[in-house]
């Protein structure tokens, strides 16, 4: 089972249930990956929902990049751990955490003609599969496997795929 800790800031909109659109994002994420097998095993993951000044800090600090940017991830296990999930009766498995920026996720969205929440749901799919070792940056084959991946995931929730709506050109 997943277990979601949200901590989600005054700037996102209290109407929406984040952490039940967290838990069923992190929840896609996990099922349609290379280690479906975590969703039946306790593994955790942390969401903070916050401002860009938050993201912007943590991405400088961290990665060395001085401006924010919509998603940010920590994984806190190998993902050789992965492919042999913890059995019944072990500890839960702490697999990172996930921070959102609120401004740059609304612009986003608005650039895509997209609802807040779906594009949240990608970034944090996106980010969830991060915490399982999947890389978009290490290679083509390594991109096109995740964003299958996302795509699968997405799809479950209803989601449109993200890769074939407009983007900005960071």
């Amino acid at each position: 089972m997943i277990l979601v800790e949200a901590d989600i800031s005054e700037d996102w909109d209290s109407r929406t249930n984040w952490p039940a659109l967290i838990e069923g994002a992190a929840g896609a994420a996990i099922s349609h990956s290379r280690h479906a097998a975590l969703a039946e095993v306790d593994a955790e993951i942390s969401v903070k929902l916050t401002d860009d000044a938050e993201v912007h800090v943590l991405n400088r600090d961290w990665r060395g990049k001085d401006k924010p940017t919509n998603v940010l991830s920590f994984p806190m296990i190998d993902p050789a751990f992965l492919a042999a999930p913890a059995q019944a009766g072990e500890p839960e498995l702490l697999l990172g955490d996930i921070v959102l920026a609120h401004g740059i996720c609304v612009r986003e969205a608005e650039e895509r003609g997209i609802a807040v929440e779906s594009h949240a749901t990608h970034l944090i799919v996106h980010g969830t599969l991060h915490l399982l070792g999947y890389d978009h940056e290490t290679g083509e084959a390594d991109a096109e496997e995740m964003e299958a991946v996302e795509r699968r995931a997405l799809a479950s929730l209803s989601i449109a795929d993200p890769y074939s709506l407009p983007h900005d050109q960071d």
